[in-house]
C-alpha cells in the first residue's frame, strides 16, 4: 500500500513538473518582454531575429526554391499523384485543391521572375513582388517555422488550461470569449500577430475554440505588437509620443473588441466546434473549488496527457513544412497583386473618396490625403505609414497611423493565413470587417486626437 501511494505521489509530482517546467519556458519565450539592448522584447523574437539574420545571406534563394517546388512540384504531384505519394502522409503537403495549385503556380512564377528580375515592372518593382520576396516572406518564413517548432511550449502542457481558467471572469462577459484566448491576445501584443493567429487556428483545429470564437480572436485580438507599433510611429515621425500613440491604438481596438461579436458578421456565425474533434475545452469552475485550485488541476491533466517531445517535434516540422508549402506561395501571388493594385492603379484613390468630405468634417487637415491611406491598409499594413509619411499635418499623420493599427486584417499577410486555414471566415467577410472596424475606431482615434493629444 505504501508503495502505492509513494508512486502516485511520484507520479503526480511528475505530472506537475511536466506542466510547470514547458510552462516557465513558454511564457519566457512568448509573453514575457526583457530588456534587450534598450528594448523591451520577448525571447521568441529575439530567436526568430537572430535566425533571420543567420540565414539572410541565402534565404531569398532558400525560399525561391521552396515556392518553386511548392508550386511545380504540386502540380506534377496533383496531376499523376503517384501511389507510393498517395499512401504516404505527406500526400496533403502537395496534391491539392485546383484553386490552391493555380495560386501555389502563380506564386512561383511571380517568385522566379522577381528574383531573376525578368517580367513586368509592375510585378518586381520593390513595392510589389520585391517587397514580398525580400521584405515580407523572410519574417514570415523564419516566424513561423521557429513558432512551429517552439508553440507546443504554450499549447500542449496546460498553461492554456491555467490561464483560460483564471481569465474566464474577464474574457467570457466582455468580449464572449474562453479565457484561454487571453493567451492569444497577449502573445500578439507582446511578440507577433502571427503568434496569435497560429495559436488560434491550433485551438480551433483541436477543439477548443468554436467557430465564432476563432473568429472573432482573429479579426479583434490578433494585435499588431508594440515593436511593430514602434516602427509605424517612427515611420511617421511620431516616436516623441509613442506612449499616447499606442494608447491611443489600445483604446480602440478595446472598444472594437467589445462591439464587433455582437453585430454581423461575427454575431451570425455559429458556435460550432470544429467537426473532426468536437468540444475539448472545460474553464467552467466547479462550486466545491477554487478558480486557482481548478485551473492548476486542468493544467496538470493538460501536461499529462501530453504527446511525448518527439511526437510533437515531429508534428511540428510537419506543420512549419505545410505553411512553408502551402501559405507561401499564396502571400506571394496574393500580397503581390494586392500591393499592384494598390501601387499602380488608383482603385484606392477612387474608393477612399466619399471618406474625404468626413474626414473634413471631422477637421482632419489634409483629408485627400489621408482618406487613401486609411483604406489601403487591407492590402498590407505598412502601405497607410508610407503613404501618410509624406502628410505634413502631425495630428493627420497620428490619426492614420493609429487607425492602420486598429483596423487588424492585412491581407497579405493575416488575410491570407486566414483564408486558407479552417477557420470559417472569407474574403468578404474579411473585408467587411475591415471597414467595420475603421468605422467604429476612426471617431474614437479622431476625439482622442483633437480632445487629449493635439
Amino acid at each position: 500500500m505504501k508503495t502505492a501511494i509513494q508512486s502516485t505521489n511520484t507520479k503526480m509530482t511528475n505530472h506537475k513538473l511536466k506542466f510547470l517546467i514547458p510552462t516557465i519556458i513558454g511564457a519566457f519565450l512568448f509573453l514575457i518582454p526583457l530588456p534587450i539592448d534598450g528594448q523591451w522584447l520577448v525571447l521568441i523574437a529575439v530567436l526568430a531575429n537572430s535566425v533571420q539574420s543567420f540565414l539572410e545571406p541565402m534565404i531569398v534563394e532558400l525560399l525561391v526554391a521552396v515556392l518553386f517546388f511548392s508550386g511545380f512540384g504540386s502540380l506534377l504531384a496533383t496531376m499523376t499523384k503517384p501511389e507510393w505519394l498517395m499512401k504516404s502522409n505527406l500526400h496533403p503537403l502537395v496534391v491539392v485543391h485546383p484553386i490552391w495549385l493555380s495560386i501555389r503556380v502563380v506564386g512561383a512564377v511571380f517568385a522566379v521572375l522577381v528574383y531573376f528580375q525578368i517580367g513586368p515592372t509592375v510585378v518586381l518593382h520593390e513595392t510589389t513582388g520585391g517587397e514580398v520576396l525580400t521584405g515580407l516572406l523572410p519574417t514570415l518564413a523564419v516566424w513561423t517555422f521557429v513558432m512551429g517548432m517552439l508553440l507546443p511550449l504554450l499549447v500542449n502542457y496546460g498553461l492554456m488550461e491555467w490561464l483560460g481558467t483564471m481569465a474566464r471572469k474577464v474574457m467570457r462577459p466582455f468580449f464572449q470569449l474562453p479565457g484561454r484566448s487571453a493567451v492569444d491576445a497577449m502573445a500578439s501584443w507582446m511578440g507577433n500577430n502571427m503568434v496569435s493567429i497560429l495559436i488560434t487556428i491550433d485551438q480551433y483545429e483541436n477543439g477548443y475554440y468554436t467557430k465564432k470564437e476563432s473568429a472573432v480572436i482573429v479579426t479583434n485580438f490578433t494585435i499588431t505588437s508594440i515593436g511593430f507599433a514602434l516602427i509605424i510611429a517612427s515611420m511617421l515621425e511620431l516616436e516623441g509620443m509613442f506612449l499616447p500613440f499606442y494608447g491611443t491604438v489600445l483604446v480602440g481596438v478595446f472598444v472594437a473588441a467589445i462591439i464587433c461579436p455582437r453585430i454581423p458578421p461575427l454575431s451570425k456565425m455559429q458556435n460550432e466546434y470544429y467537426g473532426p474533434v468536437g468540444k475539448q475545452i472545460k474553464e467552467e469552475v466547479p462550486n466545491n473549488q477554487s478558480t486557482l485550485s481548478f485551473a492548476f488541476e486542468r493544467a496538470v491533466q493538460k501536461a499529462a496527457q501530453s504527446d511525448k517531445p518527439v511526437q510533437i517535434v515531429k508534428k511540428g516540422l510537419f506543420n512549419a513544412t505545410d505553411i512553408w508549402l502551402g501559405m507561401l506561395p499564396i502571400v506571394m501571388a496574393i500580397g503581390t497583386l494586392a500591393l499592384i493594385i494598390a501601387e499602380f492603379t488608383s482603385f484606392f484613390q477612387i474608393i477612399s473618396y466619399p471618406l474625404i468630405p468626413i474626414l473634413e468634417w471631422m477637421q482632419i487637415p489634409e483629408a485627400h490625403l489621408a482618406a487613401p491611406a486609411l483604406l489601403v491598409g487591407f492590402a498590407d499594413m505598412f502601405l497607410p505609414a508610407i503613404l501618410a509619411s509624406g502628410i505634413e499635418s502631425e495630428l493627420t499623420r497620428f490619426v492614420v497611423g493609429a487607425v492602420s493599427l486598429t483596423q487588424l486584417i492585412y491581407l497579405s499577410e493575416i488575410g491570407v493565413m486566414l483564408i486558407r486555414s479552417k477557420i470559417p471566415v472569407n474574403f468578404w467577410q474579411l473585408l467587411a470587417l475591415f471597414l467595420i472596424r475603421t468605422a467604429i475606431t476612426l471617431p474614437i482615434v479622431v476625439f482622442i486626437a483633437h480632445f487629449i493629444i493635439f
